[in-house]
């Protein structure tokens, strides 16, 4: 899941990036509203998690912005702003929930599960596809009923691919489910590897390569 956030205090941003990535999201880490706005733009983001007071403007101006203009990303504010009125506009203005700082890392992790499940139509954190189920909370997928054996990293790329299943999805995307930051670093044939790993121990028309522009997960058997 890659997430857009938007916070200028530095100690904040930082803890907020490594212990998200090390909770299995993606995050993408900026400091003001019209770096936000230039992201949104260009790419495609789960959720943004959006702190209100900002160096060159309010968040609520930008969180009202994108709902004029039909965006229906999921927005978690989070901020210091205590007042029950602040709070209420926040939701008014179309926020999808709202956290006080100091905040847990854990229970973010747990309202960005939420969130985006509410987005995805989903009472829970089970994904599904044809005869295959995963649990992410569990660690555990299967396949009609029997459980399959995934390593961790084969374990994030099916979790990337379930959660898309039927999209295409870019090399890129798919490296950074992979691995997280510090893709830069990885080998190159890194993803080729456990599609070819996943391929087997899926079949092998589950995952389809679309020339030239990346990976799709079939949703029918």
């Amino acid at each position: 899941m890659k997430i857009l956030l938007l916070e200028d205090d530095a100690l904040l941003g930082e803890c907020a990036r490594v212990g998200l990535a090390q909770r299995d999201f993606m995050v993408e880490w900026v400091t003001e509203i019209r770096l936000a706005k230039r992201l949104l733009q260009r790419q495609e983001y789960d959720c943004l998690l959006l702190d209100l007071s900002l160096p060159d403007g309010d968040g609520l101006s930008l969180l009202r912005e994108l709902r004029d203009a039909g965006d229906t990303i999921p927005v978690i504010i989070i901020t210091a702003r205590y007042e029950v009125d602040e709070r209420i506009k926040g939701l008014e203005y179309g926020a999808d929930d709202y956290l006080t700082k100091p905040y847990s890392l854990d229970e973010l992790a747990a309202r960005l599960r939420a969130v985006l499940r509410r987005h995805e139509g989903r009472a829970s954190n089970i994904l599904e596809c044809g005869r295959i189920r995963m649990d992410p909370l569990s660690m555990s997928t299967s396949i009609d009923g029997k459980e399959i054996d995934l390593s961790p990293m084969e374990f994030r790329l099916l979790r990337a691919f379930l959660q898309q299943a039927g999209k295409i999805q870019t090399r890129d995307s798919l490296l950074q489910a992979l691995c997280g930051d510090g893709t830069e670093e990885v080998a190159s044939n890194l993803l080729d590897v456990h599609i070819h790993h996943l391929r087997k121990k899926l079949g092998s028309e589950r995952i389809k390569t679309v020339r030239g522009l990346g990976y799709i997960f079939m949703k029918e058997d």
